[in-house]
């Protein structure tokens, strides 16, 4: 069954990313993002530990390891970037001026309730971070993820089983089978990968689609 890459869904991210957005993207997945922004877009982008303006990722053998994102990831920075303490940095991320964040998730709920930083279980090292001033902070939160666990089971659920992040938080979701839009009337198909039915992403996701 047809499902997108990592690349190919940070793509289709980046693609709904508009000029002038001040943007942070989460650890892991949601860093590929900045390599497919292109030139030709103007976008600032956030890092929680306080850098604005990053690029694409450097080159093999070009990193500059005093150069790094929240997940310790070396990055590039474009003209015009900046550092900042911290506390700065979380005071953007506080007062409303990030326009999205790009997040990833165990969970989210039909009603764009968000658990991404626990799973409860007694072995797991809890890892909130910044998730929960950036999934109330931005002006939207989108989330990129796979669309089912390992064992297949659906991550975007009716309500969250993990500890919660944010509630309501979460207004577009971004997998790998396809890119959903939380609304006022429930979850709406924006878009599908290519071969991949309606009812069959409905069987691995749960909650109703529209």
């Amino acid at each position: 069954m047809t499902k997108w890459t990592k690349d190919q869904m940070a793509q289709r991210v980046a693609a709904d990313i508009a000029d002038g957005m001040v943007v942070n993207l989460g650890i892991g997945m949601p860093t590929l993002v900045a390599n497919h922004l292109g030139a030709h877009k103007e976008v600032m982008l956030h890092s929680e530990n306080g850098v604005i303006g990053m690029g694409p990722a450097p080159a093999e053998g070009q990193e500059d390891h005093d150069l790094i994102n929240a997940g310790k990831q070396p990055v590039t920075l474009l003209p015009g970037g900046a550092f900042f303490h911290h506390a700065d940095s979380f005071g953007m991320m506080r007062g409303g001026h990030l326009d999205v964040c790009v997040l990833g998730a165990f969970q989210v709920s039909g009603s764009g309730d968000l658990a991404n930083w626990h799973t409860g279980a007694p072995d797991a090292i809890p890892a909130v971070g910044g998730a929960m001033d950036l999934a109330i902070g931005a002006k939207e939160t989108w989330i990129m993820m796979e669309h089912t666990t390992k064992a297949g089971e659906p991550k975007v659920v009716v309500d969250c089983s993990y500890p919660l992040t944010g509630i309501g938080c979460v207004s577009r979701i971004y997998t790998d089978r396809a890119v959903l839009d939380i609304t006022a009337t429930g979850v709406r198909v924006r878009e599908r990968a290519e071969g991949l039915t309606l009812e069959a992403l409905q069987s691995m996701t749960g909650v109703p689609l529209k």
